[in-house]
């Protein structure tokens, strides 16, 4: 037995180039770039410096937009969409995960895991409770009113 949604890319880039115009010259950060990446799959994006990694990942995070080819986020094409339509596909469909992490120095780990779901609209009550419940996921729920260091 087949299952439609197990099958279906969660990612699919299809022909993705990406280039910048430096002064009078035109780096190409990305070339034709073709994958595709199923629900649940382990990826690991990896090469050197300068390969566009960096690149790859904006415009996975809807950060950034390619100069040519398509990029499907759970079906939908992404390449083509207007900023505030980007914004809202990353503020329900995505999740960051900085090296350097940016908190809020005078703010508890609660609420500055609270932060994000402000964008959301989600009413004060279903943001402690969703917090709250990322913390104790992430075994922090210990944690929830300390500050970062």
């Amino acid at each position: 037995m087949n299952t439609p949604d197990l099958d279906k890319p969660l990612i699919k880039a299809v022909g993705i180039s990406k280039d910048y115009v430096i002064g009078d010259n035109v780096v190409h950060a990305l070339s034709d770039v073709h994958f595709s990446i199923i629900k649940g799959e382990l990826v690991a994006i990896m090469g050197p410096s300068g390969s566009g990694k960096t690149t790859l990942m904006n415009l996975l995070g809807c950060l950034d937009t390619p100069t040519r080819g398509q990029y499907y986020l759970d079906g939908i094409n992404v390449s083509e969409l207007t900023p505030d339509d980007l914004a809202a596909i990353r503020s329900s469909k995505l999740g960051f995960v900085f090296q350097s992490f940016n908190l809020l120095a005078r703010t508890s780990a609660l609420s500055n895991v609270q932060l994000p779901l402000l964008y959301s609209r989600i009413d004060k009550i279903q943001r402690r409770s969703k917090a709250e419940k990322t913390l104790t996921d992430v075994g922090l729920s210990d944690r929830v009113d300390h500050h970062p260091s």
